[in-house]
């Protein structure tokens, strides 16, 4: 196993255009046996990232270890890592026995009875060892992607490297597999970084959550810091489904207030001390609202808003209930029990305790909500306390 420290890691393009500048001073430590998901949208740098920790990118500028070693110019075969790809990346002319020993053979002096031993453990391990003898083109997206797994396994490397292996899946065995790559880092005990676009990966997987956008790290933390604790409005927006809704408003200190033209909130109590300026954004998660009968008795009356229905949508176990707020579109996950429909009046509740608020310029975090997080737990069920 290895620490991976990723030094004010620059990873700048030329193009005839200009440069283009994908990775920009990344600082971020990476415990030993830790599992890690890069996550952001398209372009963000997660990729990139994660081949330059592979050596399969030159570094622009900052340094790269595993443990004390500094591996910043070395190249791929000397880092002992083994990545898995989004496109398996099987010779097709090979069975599956001979795809996961390949590297074995390239890359050691092992005998070939050591390296059998190790493909046969790996197999069974996996259960593919009755596929040992298929080329790729006779298994299943799933068995070809215990295989290219398998291939990493027997390596036995320090750091494993995971760029996106499961968005060729359908969705069923996505989930499938997402718990047994869990289990399986979780007995081999690899330091593990894993890239993906999809949150409910990135929410569900790892013991901590690297978020990127154009290049920058946004916020490192566990699943739960993240969605609970965004560090700015980009966080807050990235993770979730549906996302977390946001409404500008007005800041009026001398009457306590945040305000639009469809609105007027009590300004929290926990952050009055906070709030300067004249406009701020306010968070509010879709599960966090809710729809409201009995307006003349509800304990929080000044935490209500009359708006409009716009646009239902059933999910089955939920509804999403898409609003009209001041012209500005908000959604809420109901239960769906008052039965409400396109065109219809309705007041939502918007709880003090669960309101974010935002810098209305820099996206910084003013306020979060009250949501109890308790990430010690959390962390120390992965194994990893220190991290949290």
């Amino acid at each position: 196993m290895a620490r991976v420290i990723v030094d004010d890691l620059t990873k700048e393009y030329n193009s005839p255009g200009g440069s283009i500048l994908a990775v920009d001073e990344l600082n971020l430590e990476i415990d030993d046996g830790e599992f890690v998901v890069f996550v952001g949208p398209s372009g963000c740098g997660k990729s990139t990232t994660l081949r330059c920790i592979a050596g399969l990118e030159t570094v622009t500028d900052g340094t790269l270890h595993f443990g004390d070693e500094d591996v910043t110019d070395q190249k791929p075969k000397e880092r002992n890592i083994a990545m898995v790809f989004q496109n398996y990346a099987l010779y097709p002319h090979m069975t599956s026995r001979e795809n996961m020993a390949f590297g074995l053979k390239m890359s050691t002096d092992l005998s070939k009875d050591v390296i059998d031993e190790r493909v046969e453990d790996t197999a069974e391990m996996m259960g593919i060892k009755e596929l040992l003898a298929d080329k790729p083109k006779a298994l299943s997206g799933g068995q070809q992607q215990r295989v290219a797994l398998g291939r990493a396994i027997v390596r036995d490397p320090e750091v494993f490297l995971m760029d996106e292996p499961l968005s060729n899946l359908d969705a069923k065995l996505r989930a499938q597999m997402r718990t047994e790559l869990q289990q399986l880092q979780s007995e081999l005990d690899v330091t593990t970084v894993y890239v993906t676009h999809d949150q409910t990966e990135a929410m569900t997987m790892g013991d901590r959550i690297v978020v990127l956008n154009d290049g920058k790290l946004q916020q490192v933390g566990t699943p739960l810091e993240c969605y609970h604790r965004p560090a700015n409005r980009f966080v807050a927006g990235f993770l979730g489904s549906p996302p977390m809704n946001f409404l500008e408003v007005d800041v009026d200190l001398e009457s306590g207030t945040l305000s639009n033209s469809a609105f007027s909130l009590p300004i929290p109590e926990s952050a009055v001390d906070d709030v300067s300026g004249s406009k701020l954004t306010l968070g509010i998660r879709p599960e966090h609202v809710s729809l409201v009968d009995a307006v003349e008795t509800h304990a929080e009356p000044d935490h209500l808003i009359e708006t409009e229905v716009t646009v239902t949508e059933p999910m089955g176990d939920i509804t999403n209930v898409y609003l009209d707020v001041g012209g500005e579109s908000l959604t809420v996950t109901s239960d769906d029990r008052l039965g409400v429909r396109g065109g219809d009046t309705v007041h939502i509740h918007v709880p003090a305790a669960k309101i974010h608020l935002f810098d209305a310029e820099s996206g910084e975090a003013i306020k979060h909500s009250d949501e109890p997080i308790d990430s010690t737990r959390i962390a120390e069920a992965s194994g990893h306390a220190e991290t949290a």
